[in-house]
């Protein structure tokens, strides 16, 4: 049984091929935290994730498994309810096709297995009836891989793992699908919105370079990850010559609080801040990804897809978030 975990756990999960990073992540993750040096960590994409763990009847926020680039297979050990959510995949059980976006009854000897992401897109997530079993550290079962905490074992998983549920809230589980029309769309060109500032123009960026910043397409650099999503370089004109007591480049500032999802000016560099970046640092933030479209970012594939930002006010980041609750309501799943 794994440490910390209740004792109504079922082992129901053997991992024979983990994938490129596959972690445990729950929703909103590691909240209130910032002030002791942690993002809140969880799920990148956290409409999908929220979405899979509603298919099978778990809160939104249970744990489960978030799949960078697919390639996942793992053996069932006992009788439970998936379902397979985010960028598409051929999702198999025993050879055969199931789909994405329902939940799909599995038994135990079952062999599931994920293929590599297709064109768009690249989390796919996967929730199990209960939610995963795992300790509870500073109140979030996520993973934080830079500091070894939370998941399993505070680690990525490895072949031969094996993952535990806790008791389904339902006796007799109900197949559920999301309608289509209501299924987020994955591109290789996104347009993400962003709330201005906090450090934005005139004091920072001149006018000119904040437009260039709204105007342009930004490629996402390959080394880009949970950390952080990096971007092609751009040298700015800035509204300033230097960071004078901060350093010497015009992006440098005094150390201050940073936002999850915001544009870090990192030099040159411009990078959105993931769940599992640094809490503070002394670079200009020039703007910041609305909350309800943060789940965008779960779904750029490094060194290729191209981002265009578009600027909102707070009104509209509200009406956003209105949307995405709509999405979420468990009414729009259609159980059978």
């Amino acid at each position: 049984m794994t440490p910390g975990a209740r004792d109504y756990t079922t082992q129901v999960l053997e991992v024979v091929d983990p994938g490129l990073q596959t972690t445990i992540q729950d929703y909103p993750g590691r909240v209130g935290r910032q002030a002791l040096g942690f993002f809140p960590s969880g799920p990148v994409d956290s409409l999908a994730f929220r979405v899979a763990n509603l298919l099978v009847g778990n809160r939104p926020g249970a744990a489960a498994l978030e799949i960078p680039l697919g390639r996942f297979h793992a053996s069932v050990l006992a009788p439970c309810t998936i379902a397979v959510c985010g960028a598409e995949v051929a999702v198999t059980l025993n050879g055969t096709a199931v789909p994405q976006w329902e939940s799909v009854s599995v038994q135990a000897g079952d062999h599931l297995a994920l293929g590599l992401t297709r064109d768009a897109g690249y989390r796919v997530y996967l929730a199990i009836a209960g939610g995963l079993a795992a300790p509870s550290v500073l109140g979030s079962k996520s993973t934080f891989l830079v500091a070894g905490i939370g998941g399993h074992n505070g680690r990525a998983l490895e072949p031969a793992d094996v993952l535990e549920i806790e008791q389904p809230d339902e006796k007799k589980p109900r197949h559920r699908r999301l309608p289509t029309s209501l299924r987020p769309s994955y591109a290789d060109a996104w347009e993400i919105e962003v709330v201005r500032g906090p450090h934005a123009d005139p004091d920072f960026l001149t006018t000119e370079d904040y437009a260039y910043f709204l105007d342009s397409h930004w490629r996402c650099d390959l080394n880009s990850d949970r950390v952080a999503v990096r971007f092609n370089p751009h040298r700015f004109d800035w509204a300033r010559d230097n960071g004078y007591v901060a350093g010497g480049h015009p992006s440098n500032m005094l150390d201050g609080s940073y936002p999850l999802g915001g544009i870090l000016a990192y030099g040159d560099v411009l990078t959105i801040l993931g769940p599992d970046s640094h809490t503070s640092g002394g670079f200009a933030v020039i703007a910041t990804v609305a909350s309800a479209s943060f789940w965008k970012v779960g779904q750029l594939r490094p060194g290729r897809d191209t981002v265009c930002f578009r600027e909102i006010d707070l009104d509209q980041a509200s009406a956003l978030g209105a949307h995405l609750n709509q999405i979420l309501d468990p009414r729009n799943f259609q159980a059978q």
